[in-house]
């Protein structure tokens, strides 16, 4: 997993639209990257819908919201629509971003094991990873966020 301090790959990634985006420049100057398991989970919609509500604060504090899953492009479309994102969500089909970041490994759920996506936050200033967020709080994920970077 990358960790603080690390810079952020260089990779060109697509979007929900299926747009081609440079993740270095779309991380731009600030920037809160946060991988999650799937669209339309109970946490996963949770942390969502909490970035969302507090979008116009994180936005205002000069950072870029940028959701990453392994989700295709429809998917994420429909998930935006549901619950009016207002930030671009990566269909990370190939796995790319999310093995360059390293949140792609074993997980166990109700006694199961399985490889999936672990629910990470990067925040990111000037291409360098500054914060990591591992045990992140879905329904609360922005004040956790702000506690870093206020």
């Amino acid at each position: 997993m990358l960790q603080v301090g690390s810079s952020v790959p260089t990779l060109t990634v697509k979007d929900q639209n299926g747009a081609e985006h440079n993740l270095s420049e779309m991380c731009g100057e600030k920037a809160i990257i946060f991988f999650y398991p799937k669209d339309n989970t109970p946490g996963c919609t949770a942390e969502s819908c909490n970035l969302r509500d507090n979008y116009a604060e994180l936005k205002n504090l000069g950072y870029t919201v940028l959701g990453v899953s392994a989700d295709t492009e429809k998917k994420h479309q429909n998930f935006i629509e549901k619950f009016n994102l207002p930030f671009p969500l990566i269909a990370d089909t190939e796995k790319e971003m999310i093995n360059a970041f390293g949140v792609w490994g074993p997980k166990k759920f109700m006694g199961k094991e399985y490889d999936g996506i672990h629910r990470t936050t990067f925040i990111v200033e000037n291409g360098a990873i500054e914060h990591v967020i591992q045990k992140v709080k879905t329904k609360d994920h922005t004040n956790q966020i702000l506690e870093l970077i206020a």
